[in-house]
């Protein structure tokens, strides 16, 4: 049996390729949409990907399922459970719990495991010509490593009323069915440390069901349905905007986009049209470069592996938008985007070019550090703005600041003083950078940048306690 763990670091999500190396197949479980990386290996193992199976309707990426079925001529097998509002509306193999998928010697299970979704499915994987008992079991958004997937993005990032109790109820059930499978079985979700679809992922890529029996805090608590429906429900950090666009564009017919598209250099007369139109320009620098040196209006979301989420916040579906970045990192930033189909990248100038574009004629500002915060805190003069999830203000905050998460920023711009200084701060200076480009591009020109944020405050005030 051949197998390949493919991880996206940018999500925290995996897919994988499984082959029988006697027939000459393969599958790929959730695939991502820039679906190159699975026709590599697949040719460099002299194996053709003949089956595509999907866990669930995923929130968190676009599935490249259509298009390496497209480009391949592969059959993909996708859910047929949960009621009609979870159901695939463009040609698949429809399964269900108890059906079996045959591929060569291999055959694949299909387990019904709701909970985090409706429909959701797991494989459970046998390699027959080794031994007749299952070997893997691929769970998606069911189990992960020390966590289960939540059941509340349907109601909060979709919108989907009344459905998080029922989707905990059912992991409860379905979390039932797991413990009793074999402790030995290798289990491989689909998600790692970093992912918004569970609030406590291990960064270790596999598991097996002994190991989370003892370790998953989950599992501990199968005694007693209400006590881990609560359990499950809080402190689950807030679900990114886009994730409800990805619900639905995996779900229905769309545009396929089966290569990684080529992004247009702009010369100066194309940028200062783009400039003159309004249209987003995006600053993917790290932040620290950007205060030093930014064109106003511009939102700074520093190329890492948080950038597409923080992109599927503040950037819209039906627009066209421009970056800054160094011609080493397009196709980065480019495969990025088209993982959560934001598609509609129209261009980007160089941080050079910028420079020579703009004359050296760029803002700039300067963070501040613990002292001026304290002392501008102290003297009472000052709105203290805490831009980090609800879930870490809730674990300790600075006395007397408001809480705005950086997401939802730009929808509570009416809370935010122009009358007073502000100072806005996140855990270490990330999230309160780009906060601070985005009141700095709606005409904020109070904000101060304390860097060091909870992270150092904390640290500092513990240290004058115990002084």
């Amino acid at each position: 049996m051949f197998f390949e763990l493919v991880y996206d670091k940018s999500l925290a999500q995996a897919s994988y390729v499984v082959g029988c190396q006697a027939k000459g197949v393969a599958a790929v479980i959730d695939p991502k949409r820039d679906v190159d990386t699975y026709l590599n290996i697949a040719k460099a193992n002299n194996m053709k990907i003949t089956h595509i199976l999907e866990t669930h309707i995923h929130a968190d990426f676009l599935s490249g399922s259509r298009e390496l079925a497209a480009l391949t001529g592969a059959e993909m097998y996708l859910s047929d459970e949960g009621d009609e509002n979870w159901k695939y509306e463009f040609p698949h193999n429809k399964v269900k719990g108890g059906d079996v998928i045959k591929m060569g010697n291999l055959t694949f299970e299909v387990i019904h495991t709701p909970g985090h979704t409706p429909e959701s499915i797991s494989f459970l994987l046998t390699d027959k010509p080794a031994t007749t008992e299952p070997v893997m079991l691929f769970t998606g958004d069911f189990v992960f490593v020390g966590d289960v997937g939540r059941p509340d993005l349907l109601e909060q990032a979709a919108g989907i009323k009344g459905t998080q109790d029922i989707g905990a109820a059912q992991m409860f059930d379905s979390l039932h069915k797991f413990v009793k499978l074999g402790d030995y079985l290798q289990v491989w979700p689909g998600h790692g440390a970093g992912s918004a679809c569970g609030k406590a992922l291990g960064a270790v890529p596999m598991t097996t069901v002994g190991y989370e029996k003892i370790r998953n805090w989950a599992l501990q608590l199968l005694n007693d349905k209400k006590a881990f429906s609560q359990e499950l429900l809080a402190g689950q950090p807030e679900p990114p905007k886009y994730f409800a666009m990805m619900k639905k564009l995996n779900k229905v017919d769309r545009k396929l986009v089966t290569t990684v598209p080529t992004i247009k250099n702009l010369s100066q007369t194309e940028f200062a049209q783009v400039k003159a139109q309004g249209a987003k320009i995006i600053d993917t620098r790290p932040w620290p470069d950007y205060a030093k040196g930014y064109l106003g209006g511009t939102l700074s979301i520093t190329n890492n592996n948080s950038f597409s989420t923080w992109m599927g916040w503040y950037v819209s579906y039906d627009e066209e938008f421009y970056v800054i970045a160094e011609d080493a990192q397009i196709e980065d930033i480019t495969r990025k985007l088209m993982r959560i189909g934001l598609d509609n990248l129209a261009g980007y100038i160089t941080p050079a070019q910028l420079n020579a574009y703009e004359g050296g004629k760029l803002e700039s500002y300067a963070p501040i550090d613990f002292e001026t915060a304290q002392q501008k805190i102290a003297e009472g003069k000052v709105q203290v703005v805490d831009l980090r999830a609800a879930s870490e203000f809730q674990k300790g905050h600075i006395e007397g600041a408001e809480h705005i998460f950086v997401g939802k920023l730009t929808q509570n711009l009416d809370k935010i003083s122009k009358d007073k200084p502000v100072i806005i701060h996140c855990q270490s200076g990330a999230r309160s950078a780009i906060g601070y480009s985005i009141l700095a591009a709606n005409g904020f020109d109070n904000i101060l940048n304390y860097a060091g944020g909870w992270a150092e405050w904390s640290v500092k005030e513990n240290e004058l306690v115990n002084s």
